[in-house]
């Protein structure tokens, strides 16, 4: 719904990009609105409490959410973090960035020393990010922004690090993809010195960029806080997970948390302890960089974004959470790999919205440079679409026919298989890389993806796998190949295997969290700076 603040907030835009371009014009020119970028890493769609959750408790990222625009089908353009990543950096799919796994996982010949026996060798992929592309922070910096990145990068090493992309001060971006040292210091982390023993990385990184934004209150900037929270090794203090053993105790311990997916055990219920306190501490520290911008006076000029890099994690890594109704979760290609909290806080626009068009991280490149009243990129941004129209309550039908694209020619650590996704309105079509086969669904009736309905639709199946073919072959996107070595009795015997041990240890891991005496016993448990 349109307001007649919104006109008043884009002819101000439009008001101030004159000021810029007439030197000469009496005073100075208006200042443009700021941008506080906040990146999750691991974030499930249903983890918040605004999207369904009851046992995390996130009020802070809530009162945004209400504030703002919530992103229904809001997805990120990849299942794990550094093609994600790279796609809000660029504004352009996977595929055609050319970085289609996190940064470090095994491709070809390499993938066997994982021990899985699979059918494929995982495709090649790109391992930083592109120099040649232009960047969301180079594009803000070329428009006389601040710059300033906190927390998780994963896109390079040394040659591409947060400095050699367009931002001016980096604190803690680096080539790893997780917090070496945990989330209480002292980290091992070269680009953030060491605070006190017990000090928290999510509450320290949320202070970071608080201290930068009240530097450069007077003039325009981009604050870019990519949080390692929520990924593992999942940490908390002692007072929450006593607090979330507690509330999962009067809730009623299920006595089984877990089911055998085809090649690792899927968590199934949300009663996670430690990754509970975590979340919190997340949400504690999105609520620091809120209020301080409430207290410098700039939440009336400040752009804010909130989302994640992919789905939560429900299989491998500290199989932390279940996103049910959706199926799967991070590095999965359903609902709950790629489907994640999006938010969009706009200046002079009345939040509380839902908005259900799908729409992708790649348009958030886009998006910004709109809002900011700056010229539009489209040779860089070529996937990305400004989402403006939509908060600005001015879309039109043609959002929900455009067809979003994923490509992930890998292996997952969490379990999941080479395949690639088109969704076109509320069909969705996934194509797998193993044995060919192809899985449609109608997410309007089916959000759970519990029905293939490429049999029954077979005028629908062939032509999303048309579309998915073209973008691929336009993209020259790689592909997995098949192993020369593969030998299916070993990797039948590594399956009964992982169902044998892995599934039961992990059920009584999960009870062992829930237990009153739990204590993990790594010298994190006792932090010395409370929270």
């Amino acid at each position: 719904m349109k307001h007649w603040y919104t006109g008043f907030w884009i002819l101000s835009l439009i008001l101030a990009t004159g000021c810029r371009q007439q030197e000469n014009a009496a005073g100075p020119p208006a200042k443009q609105p700021n941008v506080l970028f906040i990146l999750v890493d691991d974030l499930g769609y249903g983890d918040l409490g605004i999207l369904g959750s009851t046992y995390y408790e996130t009020p802070n990222i809530d009162r945004l959410a209400t504030s703002g625009h919530i992103f229904l089908n809001g997805y990120a353009t990849s299942r794990v973090c550094s093609p994600s990543r790279a796609s809000l950096l660029t504004g352009k799919w996977t595929a055609r960035h050319g970085i289609t796994d996190w940064i470090g996982a095994p491709a070809g010949e390499d993938w066997r020393k994982v021990g899985r026996h699979s059918r494929l060798l995982p495709a090649d992929y790109l391992r930083e990010l592109p120099a040649a592309d232009t960047t969301l922070a180079e594009a803000f910096r070329a428009a006389g922004y601040r710059t300033f990145f906190a927390g998780k990068w994963h896109l390079g090493g040394s040659g591409s690090l947060p400095t050699d992309h367009g931002f001016e001060v980096n604190v803690g971006g680096w080539e790893k993809g997780s917090p070496a040292g945990g989330f209480f210091a002292p980290w091992e982390n070269p680009f953030l010195p060491n605070g006190p023993d017990g000090e928290s990385l999510p509450l320290r990184l949320a202070r970071e960029t608080a201290s930068f934004m009240e530097e450069n209150r007077d003039q325009p900037f981009l604050a870019y806080l990519s949080f390692y929270a929520v990924h593992a090794p999942i940490q908390t203090t002692r007072e929450r997970w006593e607090k979330y053993r507690d509330k999962a105790d009067s809730a009623g311990i299920a006595a089984h948390g877990f089911r055998m997916g085809h090649f690792l055990p899927i968590r199934q219920v949300q009663d996670n302890p430690v990754y509970a306190g975590l979340v919190e501490t997340m949400d504690e520290a999105v609520g620091i960089v809120l209020d301080r911008l409430d207290a410098l006076g700039l939440a009336d000029s400040t752009i804010v974004v909130f989302t994640s890099d992919n789905g939560g994690v429900v299989a491998g890594d500290a199989y932390a959470t279940s996103l049910l109704p959706l199926r799967g979760g991070k590095g999965y290609p359903y609902e709950g790999g790629i489907r994640v909290p999006l938010v969009l806080r706009v200046p002079g626009l009345q939040g509380g919205s839902r908005h259900p068009e799908p729409v992708t991280g790649a348009d958030l490149f886009p998006t910004l440079l709109d809002l900011a009243g700056l010229p539009a990129r489209p040779a860089q941004h070529i996937d990305g679409k400004s989402l403006a129209p939509i908060v600005q309550g001015a879309a039109g039908p043609g959002w929900n026919d455009r067809p979003l694209y994923w490509h992930y020619p890998h292996y997952g650590n969490q379990g999941g298989e080479p395949s690639s996704v088109v969704r076109q309105g509320l069909w969705k079509l996934i194509d797998f890389y193993e044995d060919g086969r192809t899985e449609l669904y109608h997410l309007g009736r089916d959000p759970g993806e519990t029905r293939n309905l490429a049999r029954e639709y077979p005028e629908i199946s062939d032509r999303l796998s048309a579309l998915l073919r073209g973008y691929l072959s336009k993209t020259a996107a790689r592909y997995p190949e098949p192993d020369p070595e593969y030998n299916p009795s070993l990797e039948a015997q590594h399956l009964r295997q992982v169902a044998r041990e892995l599934l039961p240890a992990k059920e009584a891991e999960r009870l062992e969290l829930l237990h009153p005496d739990y204590n993990p016993g790594n010298g994190w448990w006792g932090s010395a700076i409370r929270e």
